[in-house]
């Protein structure tokens, strides 16, 4: 048999040649397992950047509510409470920080007197808040002024309600524009700032016979012009405004067909404790349904809902 010649493949044929066969073993191993990532891809994912929302004012903002004695005591069943719950799952770097101060008023809260505060009353602390937290604050809510007029609350006389009309409201709406000037200055351009009108818990009066319903009239009256004036004096500031007067229907004295309560009446009823037997009433804060109520009042105003 003939041997059979194998030609000697030119130098450069045989440099393509091998330059192929590690081409082929470069993609053959990229399309194989990926490798193991680095330990630092899979640490886990940082936690957003910490925003805050801002409740301030008195009993309302931190929820009071009567016990089964009687005693009325901060709950987390509050508007505040319920606003932050509505907003946090979509915003999941969300804080709620509550100062409020039961019983507090324009003046004390200017002042302070009430409650303790570093810088020695709540405007003090919110500015100093919202100073140091500057571009992180979402949202301010402030109800403030129901505790100004000292003898309209409750269940006032005629006497004691025209003292409230020419001397606490006028007091109160001028404290309440130096408040909100200040929280502005302080929160700076884009943080929304959103101020509650009042629910009237006199209305209960209107039960009491016709000299009740005659207070309650009257009463009614008076809160009307004290709620529009707590309106003008946030607009003056560009504070927003949580229409809870309103969403009560506190002038709302109609009856419907169902029942011989007016409708102002039986929203107050329902929603606060000012109707409740003893021991838990009469008493004026809302109701867990009441700060429902309220907070979805404020979301509504925010326009972050």
């Amino acid at each position: 048999m003939r041997p059979i010649r194998i030609p000697r493949l030119p130098l450069a044929a045989v440099t393509a040649a091998t330059a192929t066969v590690i081409a082929v073993a470069v993609i053959t191993a990229c399309s194989g397992p990926a490798p193991s990532r680095p330990a630092a891809i899979n640490a886990p994912a940082k936690a957003p950047p910490a925003t805050y929302y801002l409740a301030l004012g008195d009993s309302l903002s931190q929820g009071v509510q009567p016990n089964a004695a009687g005693v009325s005591v901060m709950t987390g069943d509050g508007y505040p409470d319920q606003v932050y719950a509505a907003l946090h799952p979509s915003r999941p770097g969300l804080k709620l920080v509550k100062l409020g101060c039961p019983g507090e008023t324009t003046a004390s809260m200017i002042n302070g007197g009430i409650c303790r505060y570093q810088g020695g009353s709540q405007l003090a602390a919110a500015v100093a808040f919202l100073q140091a937290h500057r571009g992180r604050v979402l949202l301010v809510s402030l109800d403030i002024g129901a505790n100004d007029p000292e003898y309209c609350g409750g269940e006032p006389g005629l006497g004691q309600l025209a003292k409230c009309a020419v001397k606490d409201v006028p007091a109160a709406v001028s404290h309440l524009g130096t408040i909100t000037t200040r929280l502005k200055a302080a929160a700076g351009p884009g943080v929304r700032i959103v101020g509650m009108t009042y629910y009237l818990p006199a209305l209960a009066e209107w039960r009491s016979g016709l000299p009740g319903r005659v207070v309650a009239w009257t009463a009614e009256k008076l809160a009307a012009t004290y709620n529009r004036l707590l309106t003008r004096a946030y607009a003056k500031s560009g504070v927003r405004v949580a229409n809870v007067f309103g969403a009560f229907d506190t002038s709302d004295f109609t009856r419907p067909a169902a029942t011989n309560v007016p409708r102002n009446v039986a929203r107050l009823c329902q929603w606060t404790w000012q109707c409740a037997a003893p021991p838990r009433g009469p008493n004026q804060h809302a109701n867990q349904a009441g700060y429902r109520v309220i907070a979805r009042t404020f979301l509504q105003a925010s326009g972050l809902s």
